[in-house]
Parts: structure tokens; sequence; C-alpha cells
């Protein structure tokens, strides 16, 4: 039995998740092709790379979106929640404030992004506010337009369940947090093209692995505050405590949030059981990098490919 096992000792995030099969082996070329079936290739470009986090070579995963400005900024931003300019700020986003793009934001979904852009009525300021900003996509889309895209691309049935399952976990844990129904909750336009690859894109992944089998590490969340739309919150984020509900998290004396809701998604729709490294034959590791660097351990998360 082919089992993949998550060692998740600096939390878990959708970029992260990526980052790391692809080390493990995945073919990032096949998702790329993959993802055309979506037809929205032209809103985001996909980069990978090899760096050193701590010692450790990972891969760094991001989605560079196009049209979104001019900078291609790419976001850091799981999706769902309305987000505002002080928010963005919090985050090393700064967007006028001269930051190399290429290496600070993608969704380090361990970024303090919690912030999943959830119903994105009003804000459209966010992006009107930047300048430089070109408008031709629709700002935000509803669940029920993400299941629908899903379920036109024409995956294979293993891949389209496990990519409705994971956004029905991010869409309930929403509408309940914000008190309104799952087929009312919207992801801003942005954070959408980020969670629709990490989610779609880790499916795609785990199914070209072959993988029969996914357990995984307790989920450290860490600990502190974050500033999200609505102000001051703990961390975890309210979207992501309730995203884990059913599954153990762990204590963490990190004050940073290791876990993005797209992360625990993931973990929480893919996981059949949360126990050390099981007993197995190692076939292959990966580690995918976070954003963040930390001074005493390395931001990656692991993956343990191997035969039980």
């Amino acid at each position: 039995m082919r089992t993949l096992y998550f060692d998740c000792f600096s939390g878990i995030s959708g970029d992260m998740v990526i980052g790391s099969l692809i080390d493990a082996g995945a073919d990032p070329n096949r998702l790329v092709e993959e993802l055309k079936k979506l037809h929205i290739d032209d809103e985001y470009m996909l980069t990978w790379k090899k760096l050193v986090k701590n010692g450790i070579t990972s891969t760094k995963f991001d989605v560079v979106l196009k049209n979104v400005h001019t900078h291609n900024h790419h976001h850091d931003h799981e999706h769902t929640h309305v987000h505002d300019d002080e928010h963005d700020h919090e985050h090393n986003h700064a967007h006028d404030h001269g930051h190399d793009h290429e290496h600070n934001h993608a969704h380090d979904h361990a970024h303090g992004h919690s912030h999943e852009h959830i119903h994105a009525q009003d804000h459209e300021h966010h992006h009107h506010s930047h300048g430089n900003v070109q408008h031709h996509h629709h700002e935000h889309r509803a669940y029920k337009d993400i299941v629908a895209l899903i379920e036109g691309a024409g995956f294979v049935e293993p891949v389209k369940n496990t990519a409705l399952k994971i956004f029905k976990r991010i869409g309930e844990a929403e509408g309940h947090i914000h008190g309104i129904p799952l087929e009312k909750v919207h992801f801003h336009e942005v954070g959408a093209v980020d969670s629709i690859i990490d989610i779609i894109g880790a499916a795609i992944l785990i199914h070209q692995l072959e993988i029969d089998v996914i357990k995984s590490s307790p989920i450290p969340v860490g600990t502190g505050r974050i500033h999200i739309d609505h102000g001051i919150y703990p961390v975890p984020a309210p979207a992501t405590l309730e995203i884990l509900k059913g599954v153990p998290i762990e204590q963490s004396d990190i004050r940073f949030e290791l876990t993005t809701p797209t992360g625990a998604a993931i973990v929480a729709v893919l996981a059949e059981e949360y126990c050390p490294i099981p007993s197995m034959k190692v076939t292959s590791i990966g580690y995918g990098a976070g954003t963040k660097t930390f001074k005493n351990h390395p931001n990656v998360l692991r993956v343990v490919i191997g035969e039980e």
C-alpha cells in the first residue's frame, strides 16, 4: 500500500503542499497542463524553484497572478474573506513599498493569511487603491461558480471529487463563521485563484503519485495574533480552527500563523489518520517551503512516501 505522510512540524499551507509533492517527485509540468482544463490560465502563472531553508533544500511553489497588479504581485492570500488595505500591509505585502514580490509572498500560507477572502462585495476599493490595476476579471467567485469550474473541467473522478471535498470544507467553515449559507459564500478573485490552484493542484499531484492512503502528524497552528479583515484575531484564525474540527492540533510557541485555511482543509479532508510517522519502506521524501523564515527551524512541510 502506497502511503503518503504529511509531517507538519512547521504547519501546512497550500503552497507548501504543492511544493512538497513536486519535491517528492510529482511532475510540475503535468500539473500545469492539467490545470489548463479549468480555462483560467490567463489569470495566473505558476513558478517553482529550489531554495534552502535553514539548511534544507526545498521547493518553493508560487501562483503569480496576472492582471491584478501590473507587477504580478502574487498573493499569500488563501481565500475567502474580505480583506482590506490595512490587513494587507500587515502581511509583507506593502504593494507600493518596493518589495521583491518574487520572493516575498506566494501564499506562505503561513503568513497570517487566514484571511481567506470571503464575500468580496465591498472590496473593490482594495484593488483600486493601489493604482496601475487592470480589471478585467470578476471581482469574486461564488462557491457554486468554483464547483461548476471543477465539475466542467473534465478531470478524472478522484481528482474532481477530492477538490470538491476540500473546497466544501472551506466553504462550510467560512459560512459557519460568517453566518451565511454555503451557496452565498464568495471567494475574492485574488484568493480564489490561489485556492483553486493549490486545492486542485494537490488533488492532481496526489493522484499522479498513485497514493493509496494519506496520514498526517497532528497539526501545529502557531500562536499570537494576526490582523485580518475584521480586526485583530487570535491564531489560529476562526476559519482555520473551524476547518480543523475533529483534527488533532498541536500547541506551538511560534508566534505566527503556521497553518492556513487552505492547508488545513487539504489535510483535514485527505488524512485518514493522525499519528507518528508510520512503519513503512520509504521511497521518496519532499520538502515544500513556506515564505516565512524562522530562526530555529526550517519553515517547510515534509512529505514522506513509502510502502506500508
